[in-house]
């Protein structure tokens, strides 16, 4: 099967974006989210849209599209040049190992930097993150963070009250790592 020409990590940011926009709470800060995200695939000539029944961001060549917006079939040369990205759950082209190379990376840079308890959080949302829904760190949004804090942190995490002390302190040093920011999720 032939590659798109959008480059996975133009996919991944993409993804990333629509996610915020998902979350965000402010209806300004949601608009600049998707604003980001369009100029970011219309740099590679892509237009992007949610396809709100199974929750998937699909990215496509702007030459598919018509000058009223509808996608025309007798343009779409090849289907494998656009790309769809299930915003929720795991997708096919998710691998679990791979994801948790990625989050384990990003936990070993918090215990470098920042010690064993902040790494200790770290872990825990990592393996929420991994196990639950097969996602890098720097995907997850508010729901996913809400879950963690008031579910599985409290039932999953083996934590010292230090550790319980610090976590809104070590998920933002394990986001920071990631160089994305913790979702707004109060």
């Amino acid at each position: 099967m032939p590659e798109s020409e959008l480059p996975e990590d133009v996919v991944e940011e993409a993804t990333r974006l629509t996610r915020l926009a998902r979350d965000a709470v402010d209806p300004d800060e949601r608009e600049a989210y998707l604003s980001a995200r369009d100029e970011l695939v219309d740099e590679h000539d892509f237009l992007s849209r949610v396809r709100e029944e199974d929750d998937v961001l699909v990215l496509h060549p702007a030459e598919w599209v018509d000058d009223e917006g509808t996608v025309v079939p007798k343009q779409i040369d090849d289907v494998d040049r656009g790309v769809e990205q299930p915003l929720s759950g795991t997708g096919e082209e998710h691998e679990w190992s791979a994801i948790e190379e990625h989050n384990a990376r990003l936990v070993a840079t918090v215990a470098e930097k920042h010690g064993e308890d902040h790494a200790a959080n770290a872990r825990a949302f990592a393996d929420f993150l991994g196990n639950h829904y097969v996602r890098r760190i720097e995907t997850a949004g508010a729901p996913e963070v809400r879950e963690f804090i008031e579910e599985y942190y409290p039932r999953n995490a083996w934590t010292t009250t230090e550790q319980r002390s610090i976590l809104s302190e070590s998920l933002k040093l394990l986001f920071d790592a990631a160089d994305a920011e913790v979702p707004e999720y109060n």
